[in-house]
């Protein structure tokens, strides 16, 4: 009940050790737990799992090419360790007895989504040099900008003078 329902479903490698079942919520429990495991036609999972003992746990893995495999009933090895670094021979004899031995001692550096647009990039076509660039619309200096707006305004006052003139000889006949 502590893991969310979108990463339980995606949980590939089971390991569920003994529930009890007291209360009625604790029994849905148990049965939401067996039920996601893939069955097994010989085992009654959701009784099993809650008369497991110490050591013992109903496991599924994932088989070679990715898939679950049916629930087992198993006993768990404790777990052992040594102190200190493990020898060399020892890491290559514990690697070369691996299922996956072989799958993954190959390197592979393959390009990044950065280097294949940096690549792309340095590809495309060029822009055209500024002198043969089609000419646009420049920036108006400070005194260009002034003079125009003087231009405007007379322009305006003059519209203006002539409107009042040929609308009062018209309004005084």
């Amino acid at each position: 009940m502590d893991i969310p329902d979108e990463v339980l479903g995606q949980l590939g490698n089971r390991i569920q050790h003994a529930l009890r079942a007291y209360t009625p919520r604790d029994q849905k429990a148990v049965k939401a737990a067996a039920q996601t495991f893939r069955t097994n036609p010989i085992l009654d999972t959701e009784t099993v799992i809650t008369q497991l003992g110490v050591g013992e746990a109903l496991i599924s893995f994932l088989d070679e090419k990715g898939r679950p495999n049916i629930v087992e009933q198993a006993l768990i090895r404790p777990p052992f360790s040594q102190i200190g670094p493990i020898e060399t021979k020892d890491r290559k004899r514990i690697i070369q007895s691996s299922l996956v031995y072989g799958v993954y001692e190959k390197s592979v550096d393959r390009e990044s989504a950065y280097e294949m647009l940096k690549k792309r990039a340095e590809q495309a076509p060029k822009p055209a040099p500024a002198s043969k660039k089609k000419p646009g619309r420049k920036r108006q200096g400070i005194v260009e900008t002034m003079a125009k707006s003087a231009a405007r305004s007379v322009g305006r006052q003059i519209a203006t003078q002539l409107m009042r003139g040929i609308l009062g000889s018209f309004l005084k006949k």
